[in-house]
């Protein structure tokens, strides 16, 4: 989903206040409003995937899961992650309840559009949230995930995962076929 800039600086609380009387979605950083787009067809169909496959497990261990719908704020800076989990106590930036300070979890899929902006000063941005355990970066068009877990305060350990692997999520099982089905995925190129 591709974000597009307005042209004049607003507080969090215009923000705030403008993005919960509008039908659409946007993020907000540092002062400047990003409009976003719709997501393709196979984007929402990881999103549902990920979220049936993780809501049980992940509800045993007292973490929710979230779609797209819950704003995570960190700073000077809300986004929508594509999903979200939050393990204890929820805690909320203000009574609307709307916008969640402590997500444990939190997985972007990855469109052309969006694909530098969720690598790059998303991630930067959601490594400062202590809470946050892992990032998951979700490509829509191969499948691949890259796994991003807190190793300390300032340091992530990378994992790569794609096939027909599975990985760990929050110590819940995740098969990347059942991430991916019923998806078509172009043929994997070959080296040679």
């Amino acid at each position: 989903m591709a974000l597009q800039p307005q042209t004049r600086t607003y507080t969090s609380e215009e923000y705030l206040t403008l993005e919960r009387q509008s039908e659409g979605k946007s993020e907000y950083v540092d002062g400047m409003i990003y409009a976003m787009s719709g997501a393709s067809i196979p984007h929402n169909i990881i999103v549902a995937n990920i979220i049936g496959e993780l809501i049980h497990p992940l509800r045993t261990r007292g973490c929710q899961i979230f779609p797209s719908d819950l704003k995570v704020r960190q700073g000077t800076r809300f986004f929508y992650p594509d999903v979200s989990a939050v393990c204890g106590e929820l805690q909320f930036h203000d009574s609307a309840g709307d916008v969640v300070l402590n997500p444990s979890l939190i997985m972007e899929v990855l469109s052309p559009s969006t694909e530098n902006y969720d690598k790059g000063m998303k991630f930067l941005t959601y490594q400062k949230i202590p809470s946050l355990q892992e990032y998951l970066l979700v490509h829509q068009d191969r499948m691949l995930i890259e796994q991003y877990r807190r190793h300390s305060d300032s340091s992530w350990l990378y994992l790569r995962k794609e096939g027909e692997e599975s990985l760990e999520v929050l110590e819940c099982p995740l098969s990347l076929s059942a991430l991916y089905a019923g998806i078509t995925l172009p043929p994997e190129e070959t080296l040679e």
